[in-house]
């Protein structure tokens, strides 16, 4: 891959906030496409493709700086300041798996 993410060491072993975006659902919608899980504080926030972009709002807020895909089948995370998708073969199970 050439790059590393140097952010590891910032998993947390977090539960997700919720089964929708944090703040999606306090606003009363469900129009998000994806979701993303915080690894530092379990934040479930919507993608940047969904009208919110609540996950990239909560990095830049937080400084959090690793999401994981929070969708069935997909075990990728995403480092924010390496702007850096991997998969970590140790990765625990996603809980958004059936």
């Amino acid at each position: 891959m050439g790059s590393s993410c140097k952010h590891l060491g910032e998993i947390k072993d977090v539960r997700p906030s919720g089964p929708g975006c944090v703040e999606c659902v306090a606003a009363g919608l469900h129009d998000w496409v994806h979701l993303r899980w915080c690894q530092e504080c379990g934040h479930v926030g919507c993608c940047d493709n969904s009208p919110g972009k609540h996950a990239t709002g909560h990095n830049r807020t937080t400084r959090h700086p690793i999401i994981r895909s929070y969708e069935p089948d997909e075990d990728w995370y995403f480092c924010y300041p390496d702007d850096l998708m991997f998969e970590l073969a140790d990765a625990p199970p996603n809980p958004s798996h059936p």
